[in-house]
This record gives structure tokens, C-alpha cells and sequence, in this order.
């Protein structure tokens, strides 16, 4: 990081959820998907030089609160999420997040930011980019298994990064993906209402499913699952909470973010400790094989890293400069004489008094 006046560090970049929907909207929604894409890819690329630990979780019968950190060795990143299912019925979000990137030199935090928005981008930015790697050659058709509050995101990051433009949608509630299709229509793709989620795979080479339940659920069976599919599950992202059957587990090539993470609260958590997976930093390097051939069922085990907010938090920060769309938050004590916090104190007390 260049270096600046210790006054000016006091003083930390924020975005708030309205200036991140500015952002999004200057930039281009499927334009910012590619972008933080883009950042997430490079920085598989260069997987080995973060410090990588499972997220840390605190569970409960509702619900999860976790801590997601990483570093560069320049650069220190961590998000702040929830993971509430039955909110909705409370006209609350499923998921809320924020953010923080901080220098590793000083530890002086610079930039915060809102994540609920940026979670959802960079959810279906990852998605696309490994369907990129993993999915058929000229997939055109995405079963999306799970209507709520990502599917929209899914859907344009598929069509942005992979070219998907029919979509076949089914969700336990109508009305879900009846919100789906009001938000897509009029945005070029071809959207078909299905009654159940064997009528939804049916013509799809890549197959997201994406639901909120936490449970162990069988959103897919073995016999629905045909050969040469690429599957995308992404709703399987705690202990205790899961959608496929684990004989599909058994038939696909499964790829994942991070093991000691996905094992735990993955899809493969219904399997063996040793059960083979494949990295995915390793196929994006080249170090390991994506797709054999036609046949295949790809299977990515998707639950987030903490890298993939990184990045995407890495790629906010570089657009922010020349846009404005930032607040300066009074975040970090300022004492004239560092060694002088209480000081500090006293002279704002007295101030206070005089006034």
C-alpha cells in the first residue's frame, strides 16, 4: 500500500448498500459478474500464497453466523455472514453480510463494505467460472433448482461467462419462481415454469440447485441424472444441510474450493474422509484435468472461500477510485501522540464539557 499521512488511515473507505447498487449499476450487472470472475480466477491462480482456514462458524437451531478470513501476506480480508433459513418468514434476508480488507503492514483497515449484494455477485461469478472449466462444450440450457433471492444472480452470470440463454426453473413455491421469471423477462432469455425438478433437468447440460431448507434433503436422485451433465450444487453450505443423493456423489467427478472446508459442510460431507475430490485451483492452473469427455458428470461442490470474498472485495476497491461512491467512516482512534490514546479521551471529554 502507498504511503499515506496516519491521519488519513483514521478515515476508512465504506460502502453502504445504496452506493453498491450504484456500483453495480455504473459498471453493468454482467459486466461487474465477469469482473469479480476475473479476480477470482487470478487469485486461484495464485492459491498457494494465501493463509486458508475453514470459516469459523457459530451454529444454532436457526441458523449460522460465520467469520470467512484470508491473507495475501499484503493484504487481510475477512466477511462477516449469516446463514438464516426460516428469516423469510420474517420478511428478513436468508443471507447478511459485510466485509473488511485491512493492510497487513500497518493492520489499519482499509475498506468496508456491504456484502449481502457483493455475496450474492460473487456466489454465481464463481458458479460460471467453474462451469466455464467444467460444464459441456456449448451448454445453452441451466436447470435452476431453487428460485429465491440467488437465482437471478446464477442466471445472468451463466449467460455472461458460459453463454446460457434457456433457463427451466423449479422451486417447492410457485410464487418464487414466479418472482424469478417477473425479474428475467425481457432480459433475452428463454424462461420455461416447470412443475417439478425432474420436469426442470429435463434438455439441461448444467443443473444448479440452490435451496435454503437446512437439512439433509434429496433434491435430486440418482436415477434423475443423466451422463455428460455438469452440476452446480451450491445450497449444500453447512453441517447438517445437504441436496443430492450420495450415489451421484459416487458417479460424478467432484470438484471443490477448499476440503477441509467442503468436507465439513459440503455435499461430501455424506461421504468417506477420503472420498476423491479434485481442487479447483488445480484445474484452473492446469495441474489437475476439468472435463475428460462427453460423458462425464462434473460436480461442483460449491459452499464460498473466503479467497472468493477477497477477490471480490479486491475488485470493489480498484473500481471505487474513480467513482466516489464511498463514504469516509471516523473508524479508527487518531491520537496526536500515539502512545497517548487516553489523552485523547480527556481532551475530547473536556471538549464535550465546554460545550
Amino acid at each position: 500500500m502507498a504511503a499515506v499521512a496516519p491521519s488519513e488511515l483514521a478515515f476508512v473507505p465504506f460502502v453502504s448498500v445504496e452506493n453498491m447498487m450504484r456500483l453495480i449499476h455504473r459498471i453493468g450487472i454482467e459486466e461487474m459478474l465477469k469482473g469479480i470472475a476475473g479476480y477470482i480466477e487470478d487469485d486461484f491462480r495464485r492459491w498457494e500464497s494465501f493463509d486458508k482456514t475453514p470459516r469459523i462458524a457459530s451454529h444454532s437451531a436457526e441458523g449460522v453466523i460465520e467469520l470467512m478470513p484470508t491473507s495475501d501476506g499484503e493484504v487481510y480480508g475477512f466477511k462477516y455472514v449469516n446463514g438464516h433459513p426460516k428469516n423469510t418468514k420474517s420478511g428478513l434476508q436468508t443471507v447478511t453480510a459485510f466485509g473488511l480488507l485491512a493492510d497487513v503492514d500497518t493492520g489499519y483497515p482499509v475498506l468496508l463494505s456491504e456484502m449481502t449484494l457483493l455475496t450474492a455477485l460473487r456466489t454465481a461469478a464463481t458458479s460460471a467460472l467453474v462451469a466455464r472449466y467444467l460444464a459441456p462444450e456449448a451448454a445453452d440450457t441451466m436447470a435452476m433448482i431453487g428460485n429465491g433471492a440467488q437465482s437471478e444472480f446464477q442466471a445472468l452470470a451463466m449467460r455472461a461467462l458460459c453463454g446460457v440463454s434457456r433457463l427451466r426453473l423449479y422451486d417447492i413455491d410457485r410464487k418464487a419462481t414466479d418472482k424469478l421469471i417477473g425479474n428475467l423477462s425481457g432480459l433475452g432469455f428463454d424462461l420455461t415454469a416447470c412443475s417439478s425438478p425432474q420436469e426442470a433437468i429435463e434438455g439441461a447440460q448444467i443443473i444448479t440447485t440452490c435451496t435454503a431448507d437446512k437439512q439433509y434433503a434429496t433434491i435430486l436422485t440418482d436415477n434423475m441424472v443423466g451422463a455428460g451433465v455438469h452440476i452446480n450444487a451450491i445450497g449444500g453450505d453447512c453441517p447438517g444441510k445437504t441436496e443430492l443423493h450420495s450415489d451421484i456423489l459416487k458417479r460424478a467427478t467432484v470438484f471443490v474450493e477448499y476440503p477441509p472446508q467442503t468436507r465439513v459442510e459440503g455435499e461430501i460431507q455424506q461421504m468417506p474422509e477420503d472420498f476423491p475430490v479434485t481442487e479447483m485451483w488445480q484445474v484452473i492452473t492446469g495441474a489437475a484435468q476439468g472435463r475428460r469427455d462427453a460423458r462425464q458428470i462434473t460436480l461442483f461442490d460449491g459452499v464460498g472461500f473466503a479467497t472468493e470474498d477477497f477477490s471480490a472485495l479486491r475488485f470493489v476497491r480498484d473500481k471505487l477510485a474513480a467513482t466516489g461512491l464511498c463514504q469516509q467512516l471516523d473508524l479508527v482512534a487518531d491520537p496526536d501522540d500515539p502512545r497517548d490514546l487516553f489523552g485523547m479521551l480527556q481532551r475530547a471529554t473536556l471538549s464535550e464539557g465546554a460545550a
